[in-house]
């Protein structure tokens, strides 16, 4: 009899221990199935230890919990079976593994570009904010120097026709005629000013093949049929085909004058020019007296 109850005492810590693993390792959605099966083995084993205490000589059936009765050192009765095992809800939240959601590594690439980009998106901020405001400054001197020569801009569309629009305005209000004699409309205007140039440069291809890099007559077409900005060499051709000097006034002060190569030229035409003032690029304003 001592035997078997020893043996009894053995299978009761054998089985608490299981019992305490299994429910350690429960997550939400299999606790209720392990509290059922941790219920189920302890009613197993009463049962075993019933049906092995009644075949002993002297011993009748014994009921949930005599067994463990017996061995009251040990605390091993089904109540404190059941409370040890039942408290354990406390140490499963702690100790059972963490089953959230995994992280997303792409996600988590995606917001270390982000913020690296933004990151940079602040520096070429800072940056800039610290360069010269070109735009700015370029206007200043332009409108110090329109105020010193008594000059005052007639805005030109900013587009590729700019520099011829701002000839024709010159033409306009200087009323030259064409130097070579060719005839003029009464009111200039870009599309009239692109063909005295074209021309000219077509008659003196000489003076003006070696200055490109594509034959003269592509060029001639660039110049009299498209929207292809003009710049040195077609105030050049202009200067001379309408016997006038041209003086530029540039963004920094300086003027850059183009000369018609004839003594009696009478008074330039002034233009403005800008590299930094407008969204398209360079660009071409007409300068005229001040009221």
């Amino acid at each position: 009899m001592e035997e078997l109850i020893k043996k009894h005492r053995q299978e009761q810590r054998d089985l608490q221990s299981k019992i305490t693993q299994k429910k350690k390792a429960a997550t939400k959605k299999t606790r209720k199935g392990i509290n059922d099966e941790c219920a189920e083995l302890e009613r197993q084993l009463t049962e075993q230890h019933n049906t092995e205490l009644s075949g002993v000589p002297g011993n009748g059936h014994i009921g949930d919990g005599e067994a463990l009765s017996d061995a009251g050192e040990d605390n091993q009765d089904p109540t404190l079976l059941e409370n040890a095992t039942g408290n354990l809800s406390v140490a499963e939240k702690s100790d059972a593994p963490f089953q959230g959601k995994k992280p997303n590594r792409q996600k988590a690439r995606l917001a270390r570009r982000a913020a690296e980009q933004e990151a940079a998106t602040a520096r070429a901020a800072a940056e800039a904010a610290n360069l010269p405001d070109l735009r700015e400054n370029e206007r200043l001197v332009m409108q110090k120097e329109l105020n010193l020569r008594g000059l005052v801009e007639k805005d030109i569309r900013p587009d590729g026709h700019c520099l011829y629009s701002a000839v024709a305005d010159q033409l306009s209000t200087r009323r030259i005629i064409q130097a070579s004699g060719e005839h003029e409309e009464a009111k200039p205007d870009y599309k009239s000013v692109r063909r005295v140039a074209a021309n000219f440069v077509s008659k003196h291809a000489a003076d003006f093949s070696p200055f490109l890099e594509e034959p003269i007559e592509d060029y001639v077409v660039k110049i009299k049929d498209t929207a292809e900005w003009g710049g040195q060499l077609e105030l050049s051709a202009l200067a001379r085909a309408y016997g006038m000097n041209i003086n530029i006034l540039q963004g920094d002060g300086r003027v850059e004058k183009i000369e018609a190569g004839i003594d009696d030229s009478g008074p330039p035409i002034w233009l403005a020019y800008y590299r930094h003032s407008f969204g398209l690029g360079e660009h071409y304003n007409s300068l005229r007296a001040a009221p």
